[in-house]
């Protein structure tokens, strides 16, 4: 087959480039066993040919140290095996960088989907350029960064990552040899488990050298092309932060870890005005502006090297100060280096004292058992009902009264309550010290009724907040189907609320709703999930619009496809008229971080591209992204067939046994990579419903089955064909932005899947007929989603990602089949104490590099 030009330069800057280097890094000698870089590319080969045959990882590994036996001594099996996954992890770090070195050349980093190709689009146009100025004017991206255990790479990887980009561009030889020598002598695993700090102070690495350069450039190209005027309130783009203050399910998560990473955030950034501050030193040594510059020195220095928790919001003073020394410029020095103050104070107005806003959430549960606390132990100052639990939920909002007062809590109090209680109190003091956006939402999971909402809006003010000052929002998350069914009747109730709607009222009119996919997947399947966050949008939008209200989606992606992320930007391009689209946020979890915003090329190019869907969403509307009834009914006939599907085997009493027999998530709690348990309710038996989405979308990804990404959507489109509504659905995905982005992600999850890996379970007594059941849906859906695309391999229309993938598999095919072995001799057991340590640690630390090299599986 012909190479595409796109497939031709990957193959060249890439492919030929990671061979190259890799045979170098093959040669280097960092461990003790010997032949390890000469024998992996023969491990390698063997375990293809062994799922080619079909055998059981024992058999293939069994197999392949009776052919080197001259080699590898009986004593010395399981120690290559480790040095294998070492080395294995050591490549998918090279591969990463030898991508990212070539990601302009490869054709993903055109100017096709971004910010200059808008501009050029509009420049000729005056109608056009100004509906994209007054879209500048109210839009912005959100991406908020969670502390979702699935980011492997320490800051010491990081850097050498970095650093390993920038010398592979100038193909600088000695410089890479010596950084693959570092790679290879850096430990890539931690000893003991983070806490929430360390998570932040891991994220922030990103803060620091991506967003920070990455942010303000983007924002200096919008002001530069339409002579914008400095306006504090205008933020293109958003930075949001959820480790140390993400207290759901995760009982590590205490106000001083919240206080710790708010001044970690204040102080990181500080650092960074101190640097630019130091450039701007050495360039402005004119008279007239001696005093502003000593203010301003003494304030970042203060600030970067003698933190103190009790700071005060410094940004006016920051702001005024370079605001003068500009104009003494401009005045009596011909503007000579003007734009160096420029930049420092763009940089201050899109930061502030905060760098990313914390956002606090907490489960609904949560909210309830504490207001109960507070209700109880002060019922003489509350004078609330005894009997307020048995009122329904009209009674209960019409019991809240809403009064400022000053409730503590006792000793008695439970952790969670008073932890809650605390965290209220400590947003007044983070706010006082960042500003208002340093800490403004709190974020409600599981949210089912409006009183949640309503009752923690009571909280603050039982916490000595006052009504006319409380800087915060409210944000309710909707997750499971039956959440988004009932979310647009919560938000009415809110939206018809005498004291809620006076609140937003204060709040701009500006009401944020989270939407999560994670648990909608686990809970409805691929399609459902897609098509309830859809209708739940439109639904929430009808209802904001009926009440004036300014609708902003915060929506919980992360960045795999089996949870709505992969291709993300053309969701957001793909909004019709009756979706709310004014703001985009979302999140971005573990390795998706890395390798969206890892480098300042890939970052820059994922931000312009959600910035150009949002945008040109508004622009250059299609007609089809706004959905006729017909096709509604259409997507929604085969969402009820393919949630039938999920649920079926979903129900199946041997899901959960098959995923604690052949994938790791018993293992995934051993693993050192998060604070937050895999599982809420830690303390009793293994439940669905408890299992986090992120430990049951990993343990299906470490199978190479992907069943969140894909089950169910081959058997809805069968069903179409056999009810005569092909056609139908044809021309659904070649108008619907929407839904082709559906199949189109559909079709990544299933490029990442490799059911030959687990061929060998086809014949098992128990497991048989269930992993043929699950082969058989993937072999049906993906069928039908190359008849959908007219396309003869998947991912035919996106050949360079195609290619990535496809290396990325080859390169851990290793690994998976030493997962897979070790899972199994486990599962035999007869194993001593110390061999069952030896095999556990070989199934966590095969589980690092699988995720690493899949960028956007967990």
């Amino acid at each position: 087959m012909k190479l595409s030009k796109k497939q031709a330069v990957f193959e060249s800057e890439v492919l030929m480039r990671f061979e190259l280097f890799n045979s170098l890094f093959m040669t280097l000698p960092f461990y003790q066993v010997k032949h390890t870089g000469t024998l992996l590319p023969f491990f390698t080969t063997h375990c293809e040919r062994g799922v080619e045959e079909k055998l059981d990882p024992e058999a293939i590994i069994e197999s392949f140290f009776g052919q080197y036996e001259q080699y590898v001594g009986e004593s010395e099996q399981i120690d290559l095996l480790f040095r294998i996954i070492q080395y294995i992890e050591r490549q998918v770090v090279l591969f990463d960088a030898v991508e990212d070195a070539a990601f302009r050349k490869t054709g993903r980093s055109d100017e096709a989907g971004l910010l200059d190709s808008v501009l050029k689009q509009t420049e000729n146009n005056k109608e056009l350029r100004e509906r994209l100025l007054e879209k500048l004017k109210d839009f912005s991206l959100r991406i908020v960064l969670t502390a979702h255990p699935t980011q492997f790479y320490p800051g010491p990887v990081l850097a050498i990552i970095t650093d390993l980009i920038e010398a592979l561009k100038r193909n600088d030889i000695n410089n890479i040899h010596l950084l693959l020598q570092q790679l290879g002598k850096t430990p890539f695993m931690k000893k003991s488990k983070p806490t929430p700090v360390d998570e932040a102070i891991s994220l922030a690495w990103f803060l620091e050298n991506v967003f920070y350069p990455v942010a303000s450039a983007i924002q200096a190209k919008i002001d530069d092309e339409f002579d914008l005027q400095a306006d504090e309130n205008r933020q293109l783009v958003e930075l949001g932060f959820w480790p140390g203050g993400d207290r759901d399910g995760n009982p590590n998560v205490t106000v001083e870890s919240t206080r710790r990473v708010a001044l970690l955030l204040r102080t990181i950034l500080f650092r960074c005005y101190y640097r630019d501050f130091r450039l701007l030193k050495r360039r402005i040594t004119f008279k007239g502006v001696e005093k502003y510059m000593d203010i301003l020195q003494q304030l970042f220095y203060e600030n970067s090297f003698n933190p103190t928790h009790n700071t005060d919001n410094e940004k006016p003073t920051i702001i005024h100060n370079l605001n003068q020394i500009k104009r003494v410029l401009i005045e009596y020095h011909d503007g000579l280096f003007v734009e160096l103050v420029d930049d420092l104070l763009r940089k201050v107005r899109t930061f502030g004292c905060y760098f990313a806003t914390l956002d606090i959430r907490q489960d609904s549960s949560i909210i309830r058992q504490t207001h109960r606390y507070l209700r109880e132990s002060h019922a003489d100052r509350v004078g609330l009902a005894g009997d307020f639990e048995q009122l329904d939920e009209t009674a209960k909002q019409n019991a809240l009264k809403f009064e400022v007062l000053d409730l503590k809590h006792g000793e008695d109090a439970h952790a969670l309550v008073a932890d809650t209680l605390d965290v209220i109190r400590l947003i007044r003091e983070i706010q006082q010290s960042g500003g208002e956006r340093a800490a403004q939402r709190f974020i409600i999971s599981n949210c089912q009724q409006a009183s949640d909402i309503l009752e923690l809006m009571e909280l603050f003010l039982w916490s000595g907040w006052h009504t006319e000052s409380l800087h915060i929002d409210f944000v309710p998350l909707f997750e499971t189907v039956d959440d988004l069914k009932r979310a647009a009747a919560v938000m009415e109730s809110l939206y018809t609320h005498t004291h809620y709607i006076a609140h937003l009222k204060r709040r701009g009119n500006k009401q944020t709703i989270m939407l999560g996919f994670s648990d909608s997947t686990k809970d409805g399947g691929y399609l459902m999930a897609n098509w309830s966050i859809y209708k739940a949008k439109v639904e929430l939008t009808a209802i904001a619009r009926q009440y004036d209200i300014d609708l902003v989606f915060f929506d919980g992606r992360g960045g795999p496809p089996a949870r709505g992320g992969g291709k993300t930007q053309r969701f957001y391009a793909s909004m019709g008229e009756e979706i709310a689209n004014d703001h985009i946020q979302l999140t971005i979890q573990g390795q998706t971080i890395s390798s969206q915003y890892g480098s300042l090329d890939t970052a820059n190019y994922n931000i312009e591209q959600l910035l150009h869907a949002g945008l040109t969403s508004h622009i250059w509307r299609k007609d089809g992204d706004t959905l006729s009834a017909e096709k509604k009914e259409l997507i929604d006939f085969m969402a009820q067939v393919s949630h039938e599907q999920f649920l079926s085997l979903r129900h199946d009493p041997l899901f959960l046994k098959y995923l604690e027999c052949y994938s790791p998530l018993k293992f995934l709690s051993q693993i050192n990579i998060s604070s937050r348990p895999v599982k809420r309710n830690a303390d009793r038996e293994l439940r669905l419903e408890d299992l986090r989405a992120i430990s049951f979308v990993t343990s299906w990804s470490q199978l190479k089955q992907n069943i969140p990404g894909f089950y169910g959507v081959g058997s809805a489109l069968k069903r179409a064909e056999e009810t005569g509504k092909w056609e139908q659905v044809r021309e659904l995905y070649e108008t619907s932005g929407m839904f082709k982005t559906v199949i189109d992600n559909c079709m990544m999850s299933m490029s990442k899947s490799n059911f030959g890996l687990t061929s060998y379970i086809e014949h098992n007594e128990t497991f048989g007929g269930f992993w043929k059941k699950m082969r058989d849906e993937y072999e049906r859906t993906k069928r039908y989603v190359l008849k959908l695309s007219g396309s003869s391999v998947l991912m035919e229309n996106y050949p360079v990602e195609r290619e990535s993938i496809a290396m990325r598999e080859k390169i851990v095919l290793p690994l998976l089949i030493i997962q897979h072995y070790a899972i199994k001799k486990l599962q035999e057991g007869n194993l001593s104490e110390k061999d069952s340590k030896v095999f556990s640690k070989l199934v966590t630390r095969t589980v690092y590099g699988v995720v690493n090299a899949g960028r956007n599986l967990a």
